[in-house]
């Protein structure tokens, strides 16, 4: 595939996220890196919990988010490399003296929410997962739990 390829999924659930972030995980090699993108509550942290599962993180191992740690690391199938962005500015002198290039070229699968705060570390092989809500009926409940639209985009 190239950077062309572009496929879009409507998930009707949170049910069918997991399913598909547990097939990420499957299908997931060393090396890989996945960067998600999507407003908050869009499902980063539930789908990166899939892909552990996938990866066959043991369930003693919590998958939470990293926002105030920045970076949590999993044993699993491979190891995972899970990353929460969203509190660090767009200083790229930042993460390098956080050792993200470890991370990012590392034996691993390097999972990272808000990977727009990356900038010119993005790596050229990556995989970019869009996520957004899907759009509502006007006349459906706004508490009930509503579908996503991912965009899986392979570079």
């Amino acid at each position: 595939m190239n950077s062309h390829d572009r496929t879009e999924l409507i998930l009707p659930d949170l049910a069918a996220l997991e399913d598909f972030g547990r097939r990420l995980g499957r299908s997931a090699v060393a090396g890989e890196v996945i960067c998600l993108y999507g407003p908050l509550g869009a499902g980063k942290t539930t789908l990166t919990r899939a892909i552990a599962a996938g990866l066959e993180v043991p369930p003693a191992q919590p998958v939470t988010s990293p926002t105030f740690a920045l970076i949590h690391e999993h044993q699993g199938r491979l190891p995972l490399f899970h990353l929460d962005l969203y509190r660090l500015s767009d200083d790229e002198e930042e993460l390098l003296e956080l050792g993200i290039e470890d991370y990012l070229y590392g034996d691993g699968v390097c999972v990272i929410e808000w990977a727009e705060r990356l900038g010119g570390l993005l790596p050229a092989r990556h995989l970019e997962v869009r996520l957004d809500f899907q759009d509502q009926s006007a006349d459906s409940d706004p508490e009930e739990e509503t579908g996503r639209l991912v965009i899986v985009i392979p570079h």
